[in-house]
């Protein structure tokens, strides 16, 4: 008898205990209890990166054998003399040029869209300038190394020089569009594992909020997240205008970090950074804008009701071709207007795209700060179950 009312009791005080997680559950989100609800978050990546740092320090010795050998060579060849230190300047060179073009490429898509446009402040007009160059000189040797491109504070060598210096012309009609691509494309590609490399934070993020709730998802969730996964393993590769939220989709959904990124990797480092740099040199190329010209009159000139639309067609061409290389000066222009209030289809449009990401970034928060809270709730429950365990056990001494 005694222990049958013991066991009720006990019954009674775990359903109550659960009741009350419940609702603490129901309560944690930021608009409710913004403060826990974040403190929560914080607490939450901390233990993220603390059990990760911790694999990493507990399985990976070979990791802090390789660091320090590279540390203690890479101090020995800086503070030593000898001829190895031209060799060493000009390993620097490349390290500064491959890091200058890397981070203006995460400066430019990690801001949630909202990040600076360097590629029509830096590496759109780099690309122009050079293929111009080419073209005015009749050569693209024009280099005196592959990381002789804008720098920080630092213009590249053949801007300013005149083509004499570099000797006659090599093309005497046409460069090759091959031969101009082969020149800038290093920094292109760069530039494009930067914008890669920046759509990462969003997608961790998410992902974290994923790790703290996708065992506690209904079963009937589980078809939608299929649905959503294969959605975006094929919206991953293509550069579109929502590739912030996407990525913050792709965390959520737990795509596989490595299908995420090499899928991100293709189409913005390679498919993206070559229509951009096809579509710059093609607008730059005098040569090849006439090449363009002829080819467009020689192959529709006989197609009823296209042959009258070609004038302005090329027309077009060449327009675009005068307003991207006046693109740096009207950026430049739009900062100093940035105060005036221009209602567009623009400025609505990324209103929305930054109210649905406000959302998806508050539903992530609470989700993780919700995931946290239910592990702690486990552990009550676990330790709330260990502790009467042995008095169940126990014989009544009636």
């Amino acid at each position: 008898m005694g222990t049958t009312a013991v066991g009720a009791g006990e019954d009674k005080a775990m359903s109550e205990l659960q009741e009350k997680h419940r609702a603490e559950l129901e309560r944690l989100t930021m608009i409710s209890r913004p403060v826990k609800t974040l403190a929560f978050f914080v607490l939450a990546i901390a233990q993220s990166l603390g059990k990760t740092c911790s694999s990493i320090l507990k399985k990976g010795s070979w990791l802090k054998i390789t660091v320090v050998l590279v540390v203690t060579t890479w101090a020995l060849l800086l503070f030593t003399d000898g001829p190895h230190e031209k060799h060493v300047q000009e390993l620097l060179w490349y390290v500064r040029f491959g890091l200058w073009w890397i981070i203006l490429g995460v400066v430019s898509s990690i801001g949630l869209g909202s990040g600076l446009h360097t590629f029509v402040l830096y590496l759109g007009p780099h690309i122009a300038l050079f293929t111009i160059k080419a073209v005015q000189c009749g050569r693209v040797d024009l280099k005196s190394a592959p990381y002789d491109t804008i720098l920080l504070k630092r213009k590249p060598s053949w801007l300013e020089k005149d083509c004499l210096d570099f000797g006659p012309s090599i093309y005497q009609e046409t460069i090759p569009f091959s031969k101009i691509l082969q020149e800038v494309y290093l920094e292109a590609i760069l530039w494009g594992i930067g914008t890669a490399l920046g759509e990462l934070p969003p997608y961790f993020l998410s992902r974290a909020g994923f790790i703290h709730t996708a065992l506690h998802l209904p079963l009937s969730n589980h078809s939608i997240i299929y649905l959503f996964t294969s959605i975006f393993h094929f919206e991953s590769s293509v550069p579109n205008p929502l590739f912030d939220l996407a990525g913050m989709l792709c965390g959520q959904f737990n795509i596989p970090f490595w299908k995420f990124f090499l899928a991100t990797l293709i189409g913005k480092a390679i498919v993206k950074v070559c229509i951009q740099t096809t579509l710059v040199i093609t607008l730059c190329n005098n040569q090849l804008l006439d090449l363009v010209e002829k080819k467009l009159i020689w192959a529709f000139g006989n197609v009823p009701g296209v042959a009258s639309v070609l004038p302005s067609l090329v027309v077009k061409l060449k327009t675009s071709k005068n307003k991207f290389l006046s693109a740096h000066v009207a950026a430049s222009a739009s900062v100093t207007a940035k105060g005036k209030w221009n209602v567009s289809f623009s400025l609505i449009w990324n209103t929305l795209v930054w109210l649905m990401v406000i959302n998806f970034i508050i539903q992530i928060v609470s989700s993780t700060a919700q995931g946290y809270l239910r592990t702690q709730q486990e552990l009550e429950i676990k330790k709330m179950l260990t502790e009467t365990k042995p008095s169940a056990s126990e014989p009544s001494s009636g």
